[in-house]
């Protein structure tokens, strides 16, 4: 195996990007295919609790430690009526699901996902109908969820065995209303007339709420970012994020090129970060509009995405290989690098559907992209770090020549540990990396975290599930406010320090 040059990272606690939003370890779950039924509720499993919920895949969400998910769609939710997944289940409606083909029982709801999201600990995203829903739907959806007994909403949900608020905050206006395949598809001054009269009614529910436009549905969109220029001018005042959604894959088999998809990520983010800079400043505003990645994630292998009219059907169950867990990887250092306008992330999805999680009747397999979320959620606190990065360089079929080293840095002042993270998008080289502390460097690196392959495909399976996984490596010394680590190719390493 060859070695290539030298790559430096420079680190310094006084240059910083932003405060990296918590939020952006988010999950996302939808009514298709087996993300709910079968993946998180599944009463009749020897593996559910009390109320229905998976033991195992909870325990296995506790460990990426989502704060927020959004619920209940995606293409789902445009075709949705709240009021169906609410009261005793025995006299739920059946419904002929569109989004999916599907049959949707309503066994799991809105006060079921609540269950949920305590379980977790983490924060609810909800999702209204903006397709075949109307403006006094959302409301009363947050009357429902938010208001103190006392009006008829609001006596519902205690009547349902709710009497407290659920204290519902974040919230979506719909789902990729741009999307023609979308259930009341409408063009981008429709919907977002609609969605600031929603928004008002919702609000004077609730001031406290803080509200998701729906921008682009992908920046392949004929209409971005023209479509998120004109919703935002319309509705500036009354929302406080954009969405953007991304799928990306290694279709033309190209590992070269898939492992430099950053360069699309980013001009992705850059673009809309543009827009929002230029509809605040035509606007006059002093109000402040962030990025919200609501649906992220890799998707190009699993495309069955008809469920035949039956329950649960197997949608779209992507099985995630060494190379999809590196650019899930590098799409968080993006996270860290655009921490200024990215304040909130929904990895799409969470079980079972293009997910980290694959279960069956008999337990579960965390999937190659499981491990880099879970690195990324539990050691990038604080702040990014603008670091400088030194690196040789690929050729790629797609992009030109690209870095070798991708990377991203943290320090977390409350506790003073910062964390590192680097991908060596290098195929076949080791890379020598020497990280070098411009201001005050750590007393000790406390912890160095990989995963790393030979083979590019490698996966985990129920046959063998521990393929890919994180190794615990032996921590280099610091000496005069430098470490050197040589990173394997296809890797990605992540080291902590503490002082």
């Amino acid at each position: 195996m060859t070695t290539l040059p030298l790559a430096r990272v420079y680190l310094d606690a006084n240059r910083t990007i932003s405060e990296i939003s918590p939020l952006l370890f988010g999950g996302f779950a939808e009514h298709m295919g087996r993300c709910i039924y079968q993946g998180i509720y599944d009463p009749a499993s020897p593996l559910a609790d009390e109320k229905g919920l998976r033991r195992d895949v909870i325990a296995a969400l506790k460990e990426l430690n989502f704060r927020i998910i959004r619920y209940p769609g995606g293409n789902f939710l445009s075709g949705y009526h709240w009021l169906d997944g609410v009261g005793p289940k025995d006299k739920r409606p059946r419904r002929r699901e569109l989004a999916w083909q599907s049959i949707e029982t309503n066994q799991f709801g809105v006060n079921e996902f609540m269950e949920f999201c305590r379980a977790l600990g983490t924060r609810p995203l909800l999702g209204t109908n903006f397709g075949t829903g109307s403006i006094e739907e959302s409301a009363s959806l947050v009357e429902y969820c938010n208001a103190a007994p006392g009006s008829a909403y609001a006596d519902l949900r205690a009547a349902h065995g709710y009497p407290e608020p659920h204290g519902v905050q974040y919230w979506c206006l719909g789902n990729e209303m741009d999307g023609p395949w979308q259930i009341g598809h409408l063009e981008a001054e429709a919907y977002a007339l609609k969605a600031r009269e929603a928004a008002k009614m919702m609000k004077w529910h609730d001031s406290s709420l803080k509200l998701s436009l729906c921008g682009s549905s992908g920046f392949g969109m004929p209409t971005f970012p023209e479509w998120d220029r004109t919703a935002l001018e319309i509705c500036w005042e009354q929302t406080d994020y954009l969405s953007l959604h991304t799928y990306v894959g290694n279709r033309e088999n190209d590992t070269a090129s898939y492992l430099a998809v950053p360069f699309d990520l980013e001009y992705q983010v850059d673009t809309l970060e543009a827009t929002l800079r230029y509809v605040k400043a035509k606007l006059r505003s002093k109000h402040d509009v962030f990025l919200s990645w609501d649906e992220w994630n890799v998707w190009y292998k699993a495309q069955n995405m008809q469920g035949g009219w039956t329950e649960a059907p197997h949608l779209i169950e992507e099985v995630y290989n060494l190379e999809d867990a590196l650019v899930v990887a590098q799409w968080m250092n993006l996270f860290l690098r655009r921490a200024q306008a990215l304040k909130m992330a929904c990895l799409a999805q969470i079980v079972n559907v293009i997910a980290p999680i694959l279960t069956d009747a008999n337990g579960l397999v965390k999937q190659t992209i499981f491990y880099p979320f879970r690195l990324f959620s539990q050691y990038a606190k604080g702040l990014a770090l603008d670091a400088l990065v030194q690196t040789p360089r690929y050729a790629t079929a797609k992009y030109g020549d690209a870095p070798v080293l991708d990377a991203s840095a943290s320090w977390d002042a409350a506790s003073d540990e910062g964390a590192v993270f680097l991908v060596n998008r290098s195929q076949s080289e080791s890379l020598p990396v020497e990280l070098i502390w411009q201001s005050q460097a750590p007393q000790r690196i406390s912890g160095v975290y990989q995963i790393a392959g030979d083979d590019p495909k490698a996966a985990n399976t129920f046959a063998s599930p521990n393929t890919i996984l994180p190794a615990s490596l032996a921590a280099p010394e610091i000496k005069d406010q430098r470490a050197a680590l040589l990173l394997p190719p296809l890797s990605f390493t992540v080291i902590t320090t503490n002082s």
